[in-house]
């Protein structure tokens, strides 16, 4: 049985009136229906931290998990945190998804975040380092050296550390200095030796210097030092005169969220330039201090960053343990996951004794599914676009741009499209955080290169991933269409896992010229067939689909709803899946990150699992399947469950058709899913356990590893025919 309602099932043919009548039955849903999303933030990041506090993984594994931790916990303080202090200090005292006040939200935030940064802290002492060591890698201290060994790193300090440190002195003459986000810093306390006076001095840890530094041997075992440790040994240098009474770490964490008022007729470029300049001057969320740290020196911080108390976190060293990342710089694969080599997908293997696939070809046979990065991005989104740009029958090429790289060769194939004389249009999103500035430089290097550059939507972040190729063939245009889940950027490709759909299909080709038009130009374009577009039609196609789900379960004809997402916010949709679960259908939840959502709420989420995979790769795909009667309705794209996905970004859905994607995307889910796949389970009051091996002690499944082993099968399979 297929419900009428999916006869449109909100892709835009409905006219407006009808499409807002999205049918929400009476529920009695509790007020406490919601996990705070904060809090779920800090559980995900703890899964991460778990994963380095597992022993059976490879060492130098576990040290990434560490540094990733540490990276994931400063941007949520320099954004969630941030955000939160701004509601307060402007008065704008708006309560979180679950009616906390951001006072009480910060108080909850900083007694979650000190747990995990003195667990994170230990787990680096007390487990991974010794691990290292175990392993021939060891992280020393000053006081373990050889005579020999000191006398070498005295050298280098000498040549390569010491013309680029700049102490501070603060006195009257010298004001305190400004302290720049994330940086790690010497606080040092000094004796003049002629007036006795005491004096302040902050010196900044070289970010451009390797922070670990090799420690010079002839023997099988590395060993490294730390550089704020190697500088700390050597501060009679820096103050020659002065008696050094004491020193300490700290870093401080400012408010790196930025914030564009936009209108019609403002430069959006030269706007976001200005405010990245002021990023560097954000009011401070977070002193790190080392445990040690004297309190005359801890209040003098204080005082001049002024910062309150719940926002010190004392921790014991080192600070700053996204260093780790240098660790992967050293050669040891015996201590790293096993490789796993993307291969070409079936459809873009090249054919007889050809080196290169037509990949034109290929898409017109049929539907071309791309995983990644289980499937090579070089060999099927590269190779579409730098196909287009040197193909004489290619006019046109259209793509939106959210992350990526400057040498990329994505921005070279359509800078070599311009230069071929064809149409370029790339939609530029400049405002993805953190890569702001980066985005601005490439996006020049493209306009100077003839390519047709646009910025998307006043007040819209265009977040959508598609690609475009207008090409004629026989005296017709025919549209060759991309549609991913994840960023066109070949780097992040290898740890991301997404999926790509290419398409021949005149549908989508039309659904995506109607909607670069809208993005492009002043069209305001709401009929879209294959496609649901935020943030006019996604959340209430989205809940129409859920809606269909539990008219089923209620006559009695099986229904499943499956999501995969990154993060599961946004209350509509999860009202709506209280009310299917509610009316008997099984709900499947594969979320990575935040998970507002619960499964302890009786006679209303007693249908509703949830689990999260994290591993080698980053699982970053978003699939939202439907059993709809038996005939499975199943998207792909780029939109999380959350609220500025759904009202504040430009987003896209594709509706996958082909009987074989179905099948593979319904079976890498249900692996997901499966009690025998290593995961983490939602429990009772939004707590995650892990699930990593069975009754016997033995290691469940990784389904990274399945999906990798699958994949490489079936290529085998295709060469062997």
């Amino acid at each position: 049985m297929i419900d009428p309602a999916l006869a449109d099932a909100g892709l835009g043919d409905a006219e407006d009136d009808d499409f807002d009548a999205v049918e929400s039955p009476d529920s009695q849903l509790p007020d406490h229906r919601y996990l705070d999303r904060e809090l779920s933030w800090l559980a995900f990041n703890q899964r991460v931290l778990e994963l380095a506090e597992d022993p059976t993984l490879p060492e130098l594994e576990r040290a990434n998990f560490l540094a990733i931790f540490a990276s994931n916990l400063d941007e949520f303080f320099m954004v969630r945190v941030a955000g939160l202090k701004r509601r307060i200090m402007t008065g704008l005292a708006v309560p979180t998804n679950i009616g906390r006040s951001p006072v009480d939200a910060l108080a909850d935030i900083s007694r979650e975040a000190h747990a995990l940064q003195l667990r994170h802290a230990a787990a680096w002492t007390n487990l991974v380092r010794p691990a290292l060591a175990d392993s021939g890698i060891e992280i020393t201290e000053w006081s373990d050296l050889t005579d020999e060994e000191r006398s070498a790193l005295s050298d280098y300090f000498g040549a390569q550390v010491f013309p680029v440190l700049m102490p501070l002195a603060v006195d009257p003459a010298h004001p305190f200095p400004y302290i720049s986000g994330l940086s790690l810093n010497l606080a040092i306390r000094i004796r003049n030796a002629r007036t006795g006076r005491q004096e302040f001095a902050r010196l900044k840890v070289p970010p451009m210097l390797p922070r670990f530094v090799e420690v010079p041997s002839t023997g099988e075992i590395k060993r490294f030092l730390r550089l704020e440790e190697l500088i700390a040994n050597h501060l009679g240098d820096l103050f020659p005169g002065m008696e050094v009474l004491d020193h300490h770490a700290f870093r401080l964490t400012r408010n790196e969220d930025v914030e564009i008022e936009e209108d019609e007729s403002e430069n959006l470029i030269q706007a976001l330039e200005a405010e990245l300049l002021r990023r560097r001057f954000g009011p401070p969320i977070r002193l790190e201090i080392t445990d040690d740290m004297d309190d005359v020196t801890m209040d003098l911080l204080v005082r001049e960053l002024d910062i309150t108390d719940l926002e010190v976190y004392r921790l014991p060293g080192p600070l700053d343990l996204r260093g780790l990342f240098d660790l992967s710089r050293i050669d040891r694969p015996d201590l790293r996951y096993p490789p796993h080599l993307p291969t070409t997908a079936v459809a873009f293997q090249p054919a007889g004794s050809s080196n290169r696939a037509d990949i034109f070809k290929a898409i017109r046979k049929s539907d071309v599914l791309v995983h990644h990065p289980y499937e090579s991005f070089t060999t099927s989104v590269q190779a579409f676009l730098e196909q287009a740009a040197r193909d004489p029958h290619v006019l046109a090429i259209k793509q939106t741009l959210y992350r990526t790289s400057g040498d990329s060769p994505v921005v070279q194939a359509l800078i070599d499209a311009a230069e071929a004389g064809k149409q370029v249009l790339a939609l530029v999103e400049v405002k993805a955080r953190f890569d702001e500035a980066n985005n601005i430089v490439w996006a020049r290097k493209l306009e100077k290169a003839g390519v047709h550059v646009v910025y998307g939507l006043v007040g819209l972040k265009t977040h959508c991933k598609l690609a475009l190729v207008i090409r004629e063939e026989d005296g017709l245009l025919r549209h060759y269409s991309h549609v991913g889940t994840g960023n066109y950027n070949p780097k992040t490709s290898r740890i991301y896992e997404d999926f790509g759909l290419f398409t021949a299909d005149a549908q989508v080709g039309k659904d995506l010229t109607r909607l670069f038009n809208e993005l492009s130009g002043y069209a305001i374009e709401k009929k879209f067939k294959r496609l649901l577009v935020a943030p006019l039609h996604l959340r209430k196609g989205l809940i129409r689909l859920i809606d269909a789900e539990r008219r089923n379960a209620e006559a009695g004809v099986p229904a499943h709803i499956r999501i995969k997402v990154n993060s599961m916010v946004d209350e509509e949709i999860i009202d709506a899946l209280y009310r299917a679960s509610a009316a008997g259908v099984k709900v499947d939840v594969w979320v990575r990150g935040i998970c507002s959502l619960r499964t302890d709420l009786e006679g209303i989420s007693d249908n509703i699992t949830v689990r999260s995979i994290l591993g080698r790769y980053l699982e970053h795909s978003r699939i939202f399947a439907f059993e709809n009667g038996g005939d499975p309705q199943v998207y792909i794209g780029s939109a999380d469950m959350m609220h500025r996905n759904l009202d504040r970004r430009v987003e896209a859905l594709v509706r996958v058709t082909d009987p074989a994607h179905l099948k593979e995307l319904t079976a890498f889910f249900d692996l997901a899913m499966d009690d025998g796949t290593s995961s983490w389970h939602l429990g009772a009051d939004g707590v995650w356990e892990r699930h990593a091996v069975n009754a016997d002690g033995r290691p469940l499944v990784d389904l990274q590893d399945k999906t990798m082993g699958m994949i490489q099968r079936r290529r085998r399979a295709r060469a062997v025919r």
